[in-house]
């Protein structure tokens, strides 16, 4: 979702530098583990010595930070061609997002994007790089993973996808599958187009 059909980067980051510094650690360190995995995975990175309980407390007062914070977030380019392209082929999806449910709604509503299914970081126990998420929603789909294709624009989203024996196709620069091995997309659209190709079976 974040990075991928929403441009949600720039709240994401707003978020994590506030609650840094109510937190007493140092903005560039939340940033640079701000984007791919839930938070309270990023919380205990950035506080090993916080006790369950008030990682749970820290992690939700960093998302409760994002729930209003949407002026500048849109769908990314090309999500709407994506979307397009993948209902026209009759593929099924899923959005499996390191967000909670709250979170994922607002910002889906934001960028008009509306997933058929959507796995958030409540359905799972292990969030993202685990491929927990992504064989979820691949059962919910009734695809096999083989069969599937993850989406992603960070380093511990595509963990997750390869983990989970998909295929990945990255963005912003990382490195996926498609449309070639060790390829990063432009954006959405290429994918979209790629879609439209006749390329035989879907991956």
């Amino acid at each position: 979702m974040d990075g991928t059909l929403v441009d949600s980067d720039a709240a994401v980051e707003r978020a994590w530098a506030t609650w840094a510094l109510e937190h007493g650690v140092a903005p560039s360190a939340a940033l640079e583990h701000a984007h791919g995995s839930p938070a309270d995975l990023t919380v205990r990175r950035l506080l090993p010595d916080l006790d369950d309980a008030a990682v749970r407390t820290a992690a939700a007062r960093q998302l409760a930070l994002q729930y209003d914070d949407l002026s500048d977030v849109v769908a990314t380019p090309g999500s709407g061609a994506l979307v397009a392209a993948l209902e026209r082929r009759g593929l099924p999806w899923a959005v499996v997002t390191s967000a909670d449910r709250p979170l994922a709604a607002a910002r889906l509503g934001a960028g008009a994007v509306d997933p058929p299914l959507l796995v958030t970081v409540e359905d799972v126990e292990r969030g993202k790089p685990d491929p927990e998420g992504f064989l979820l929603a691949a059962r919910r789909l009734g695809v096999a993973p083989g069969r599937c294709l993850v989406v992603e624009d960070s380093a511990p989203g595509l963990a997750a996808g390869r983990a989970a024996g998909m295929r990945v196709a990255a963005l912003k620069g990382l490195a996926g599958d498609v449309p070639r091995p060790g390829a990063s997309l432009r954006d959405l659209g290429e994918l979209a187009d790629l879609l439209a190709a006749p390329l035989g079976e879907p991956a």
